[in-house]
C-alpha cells in the first residue's frame, strides 16, 4: 500500500536538502526517488564515460566536431537521466524484497511502500521510451548499440545472487556510453573506443567497491555477495590494481587514437586525462577507510570530480 502523499518519504542515503524533498511536488517525490533523482552521482557516473568517448571521438577526428556533436553531447546528458532512472527503477524491483532488510535502503520507495510495482513498472517504461526517441536519432549501428546496452542492465541486479563480482557487470552497463558516443560520431567502433570502455569497467570496480562497503555487514547477513566482501581488509591493494588498471587503458585508448594524427600538442593535452584521473582515484585512496560508512560514501560521490577530470582533458584536447 503506498504511503499517503504527505508522507516526506525521504531515503536515507539522499543528500540532505535535495531539490526532490525540498522543491518538488508531493505526487512525483517517489517516483523522482524511484529513479534516484534526488541522488545525482549515479547519473554523473553513467554520463561521464559518454564524454569521454565523444571527446575522444572528436579528437581522434582530422575533421573535427560539428554541431552534431553537441546534439550527441545533450542526448547523452537526456539519456543519461532517464536511463540511469530507469535501471535503477529496474534494480528496485528486482531487489524490492533484499532492500527491505538492508539499513541503507529500506527507506526506498518500494520496500517502505511508496509506490506498487505496476506503477514502477510503468514509470520505468516511460523512462526507456523517451530514451528510445533519443537513439534513434544516431545512426543505425548507435542504434542496434543502445539496444544491446539493455541486456546488462536487465541482468545486473541479480548478479550479487550468483558472483562475487557484481561490479563487474555494473562496469558493462555503466561505461557503455563511452561506446554509444564514439559510435554517434564515427558509426563504427575501433580499439581506442574499446580500451576506453574498459577503462571505465576498471574504474567501477574501484568506486563500486567503495560504495559496497557501506552494506557490507547487511549483505553478510542476508547473503548478498559483493566485491567488498571478497577482497575485506585487502580493499586497498585491490583498488590499487583497478586504479592503475583505469589510468592504463585510458592512456592507451589515447595514444591509439590519437598518435596516428602527429599532432603532439592535442595527444599531450589528452594524455593529462589519464594522470590527473589517476591522481584522484590516489587521492581517495589515501582517505579511504573501509570501515567509515559515511568517509566511503563521501568518496564515492568525489568519483564525480575525477570523471570531470578526464571529461574536461579530452574534451580540450578535442578543440585544439
Amino acid at each position: 500500500m503506498e504511503t499517503p502523499e504527505n508522507d516526506s518519504g525521504r531515503v536515507a542515503d539522499a543528500p540532505a536538502q535535495n531539490w526532490v524533498d525540498a522543491h518538488a511536488p508531493a505526487f512525483a517525490r517517489p517516483y523522482l526517488r524511484l529513479g534516484r533523482f534526488d541522488r545525482p552521482i549515479g547519473t554523473w557516473l553513467l554520463l561521464l564515460p559518454c564524454f569521454w568517448g565523444l571527446g575522444l571521438a572528436v579528437a581522434a577526428d582530422p575533421a573535427g566536431g560539428s554541431l552534431f556533436d553537441l546534439w550527441i553531447a545533450l542526448g547523452c546528458i537526456i539519456g543519461a537521466f532517464l536511463m540511469r532512472g530507469a535501471g535503477c527503477t529496474w534494480n528496485d524491483i528486482t531487489d524490492r524484497d533484499i532492500d527491505a532488510q538492508v539499513a541503507r535502503t529500506r527507506s526506498r520507495p518500494l520496500p517502505s511502500g511508496q509506490v506498487s510495482v505496476k506503477k514502477a513498472l510503468v514509470w520505468m517504461g516511460a523512462q526507456v521510451a523517451v530514451s528510445a526517441l533519443i537513439l534513434l536519432s544516431f545512426n543505425g549501428f548507435t542504434i542496434g548499440l543502445g539496444i544491446a546496452a539493455l541486456l546488462p542492465v536487465a541482468v545486473y541486479p541479480f548478479a550479487k545472487r550468483f558472483t562475487w563480482w557484481p561490479q563487474v557487470f555494473l562496469g558493462v552497463a555503466f561505461n557503455w556510453g563511452a561506446l554509444l558516443a564514439w559510435a554517434a560520431h564515427w558509426g563504427s567502433l575501433s580499439l581506442a573506443s574499446v580500451l576506453l570502455y574498459l577503462a571505465g569497467i576498471a574504474w567501477t570496480l574501484f568506486y563500486d567497491t567503495i560504495y559496497a562497503h557501506q552494506d557490507r555487514d547487511d549483505d553478510a547477513l542476508i547473503g548478498v555477495k559483493s566485491t567488498a566482501r571478497l577482497f575485506g581488509a585487502a580493499t586497498k591493494k585491490w583498488l590499487l590494481g583497478f586504479q592503475v588498471l583505469a589510468v592504463m587503458l585510458m592512456a592507451l585508448a589515447v595514444i591509439v587514437a590519437l598518435v596516428p594524427l602527429r599532432q603532439p600538442v592535442p595527444l599531450a593535452v589528452a594524455l593529462l586525462a589519464p594522470w590527473g584521473f589517476g591522481m584522484h582515484l590516489m587521492w581517495q585512496l589515501k582517505r579511504l577507510d573501509i570501515n567509515d560508512g559515511d568517509t566511503c560514501l563521501h568518496l564515492f560521490r568525489s568519483n564525480r570530480d575525477a570523471g570531470l577530470i578526464a571529461s574536461a582533458l579530452l574534451g580540450l584536447s578535442a578543440l585544439l
